[in-house]
């Protein structure tokens, strides 16, 4: 199956960046094997991939590639999915960081796929995922 839109998780940027590989030309290589695959982003990986970096010439960079992104944004509806989501996971025993149960809704939202490397989204029903190739 084919993903028509793809959420890339920070820990990609981050995980080809500690490779000292360029996580745009990836990122971009990664999309351009599906065809009309868009790339989005949400607030949350857009904060947690941009805090990280050191250069400003390099988060330049990141944030002209983030405005080129389809933003998933976090409306009031998306924090009533997050608890909602938050809620059932912890009512089995999965206690999962905020941060990427927001991931995850907007991916839900955005009938995207995540790009992960982060091993908590195998317990959330619905979200699909592709490993990143390192």
């Amino acid at each position: 199956m084919i993903p028509e839109s793809i959420l890339v998780d920070s820990n990609v940027f981050m995980d080809y960046m500690k490779r000292g590989r360029d996580p745009i030309r990836e990122l971009l290589t990664q999309a351009a094997q599906f065809d009309s695959t868009d790339l989005v982003t949400c607030g949350v990986v857009k904060a947690e991939a941009l805090r990280g970096i050191k250069s400003l010439k390099v988060r330049t960079q990141f944030e002209g590639f983030f405005s080129g992104m389809r933003f998933a944004h976090t409306h009031a509806t998306t924090w009533d999915d997050v608890w909602k989501l938050a809620w059932k996971l912890d009512r089995k025993g999965q206690s999962l960081p905020l941060t990427d149960l927001v991931i995850a809704a907007c991916a839900l939202k955005e009938e995207s796929w995540i790009l992960t490397s982060d091993r908590h989204f195998d317990d959330i029903e619905g979200v699909k995922m592709i490993r990143p190739e390192f």
